[in-house]
């Protein structure tokens, strides 16, 4: 075969056979195929698309570019789940979710990324942990993942390479937006975990990373479908990003807010919403609850009892982290010198959000990376958001800047405060959850 004969056929509108498919992915991985030709594809693929079947065998090439998991040697007495998120702010879902799902019988390897542009990164929050062990080595995560339930950490460079390669060249090259290369990108790494089932989180609205509801919901259908013709029990729920999920956004901020969550010391009803609804969602597909009713009722036994925050302080410590920190987190995690309340312009009813740049002035404040070497300051970020629909009087508290420095703390509360819609009467409300795709 010639990398630029399958070019031709894609290019023309002709659907790949399997086997196209996998010696091009070869050739993404051993080198053989140039940047190119790999730009030259990837275009393709943007303008006539891909089939599903085509995406299928994408996927699973990636997949098989690198190492494959496996978890039956374990003798694990529970199926091993995951859940993905396209990333929004606020989002620290995954942080209290994996635990809730160990506590209900579930074995959660859940392998996360970092923050991509105005999202934040799971990665990094842990990174906030001191010690936090976010790149252990394959024997502690596999004894982690056996003796706890749930254990998150970053991709290794021997899980589906090919993708890495891939999308470095999509992202200089205008063709991230493909479906077709998003789905298999997100699933190639998922299926290469080994897992038994895969909830996927697609977000809907201004904090979106797809520019549309429909575009999300093409999204969402496209993870299912590849999913499970790839062999993997998979879901998908629809959820809201017009607002930050989570009333803060930072990264020990957001370790914080996961920590009051697990313990009950405050626990946000939208972030709940969609915490419960993903892990139930986990619980179905693992066979571990015979309805929705029965997974949301051992949910909510597993916060009660603490049980969920129990398993979250073992993770921490069984990954290098301090044995504490469910107890004092305020010990470890660092605080920003600077505090300071964003006032509304004027009286009214919070209307709409733009919650991009919420999530960018996070960024600006050095919570983020404008660049991929970019350090990343773990005290920074925004509390106290005020909520779609919430009644402000002229001068009170919009949100909280936590900042390092007078000028950065300016400049967020200035994008605070332009995100802000305030006026004289209501606007409908998105629900947390839109619907379930499955």
């Amino acid at each position: 075969m010639l990398a630029q004969e399958i070019i031709r056929k894609k290019r023309d509108g002709r659907a790949l056979s399997r086997q196209e498919i996998a010696f091009f992915v070869k050739g993404i991985t051993d080198g053989s195929v140039s940047e190119g030709q790999i730009s030259a594809l990837a275009m393709a693929v943007y303008f006539q698309d891909m089939t599903r079947p085509e995406r299928v065998a994408f996927t699973e090439a990636l997949r098989d570019s690198g190492d494959v998991l496996e978890w039956r040697s374990l003798d694990l007495p529970g199926p091993v789940l995951d859940k993905h998120s396209t990333g929004g702010v606020g989002d620290l879902v995954s942080l209290p979710l994996g635990p809730l799902v160990a506590a209900c019988g579930g074995f959660v390897p859940m392998i996360s990324g970092r923050g991509l542009g105005h999202t934040g990164g799971t990665l990094d929050k842990f990174d906030a942990v001191p010690g936090y062990a976010t790149a252990p080595d394959n024997a502690l995560f596999r004894k982690v993942v056996r003796e706890v339930g749930v254990a998150i950490i970053g991709q290794t460079a021997r899980l589906a390479p090919a993708d890495k390669r891939l999308y470095g060249i999509r992202d200089v090259t205008a063709t991230v937006e493909s479906v077709a290369m998003i789905t298999a990108s997100i699933l190639s790494k998922k299926l290469a975990a080994g897992l038994d089932g895969l909830v996927l989180d697609v977000k809907v609205g201004s904090g979106a990373f797809m520019p549309s509801l429909d575009k999300s919901v093409e999204l969402a259908e496209s993870l299912v479908a590849v999913g499970s013709g790839a062999g993997l029990r998979t879901a998908a729920l629809l959820t809201d990003m017009n607002q930050p999920l989570a009333p803060s956004a930072g990264n020990a901020i957001e370790v914080r807010a996961a920590i009051d969550y697990l313990t009950g010391r405050d626990r946000p009803a939208r972030l709940h919403q969609v915490t419960i609804g993903l892990a139930a969602e986990m619980l179905l597909l693992g066979g571990l609850a015979r309805d929705e009713a029965e997974a949301t009722a051992r949910l909510e036994q597993a916060l009660a009892t603490g049980r969920a925050a129990e398993l979250f302080g073992k993770m921490v410590a069984g990954l290098g982290g301090p044995a504490d920190l469910v107890e004092n987190p305020e010990r470890h995690l660092e605080a920003a010198p600077l505090i300071e309340a964003v006032a509304a312009p004027r009286g009214g009813i919070v209307v709409a959000i733009d919650c991009r740049a919420l999530g960018l002035a996070v960024v600006s404040l050095g919570g983020g990376r404008r660049r991929p070497e970019d350090r990343i300051d773990y005290a920074v970020g925004l509390t106290r958001c005020a909520e779609l629909g919430a009644r402000v009087e002229a001068g009170q508290r919009l949100a909280l800047v936590h900042a390092r420095s007078q000028s950065q703390l300016d400049q967020a509360a200035a994008s605070v405060r332009s995100a802000y819609v305030i006026a004289d009467a209501a606007a409908e409300i998105p629900p947390p959850v839109y619907r379930r795709i499955g």
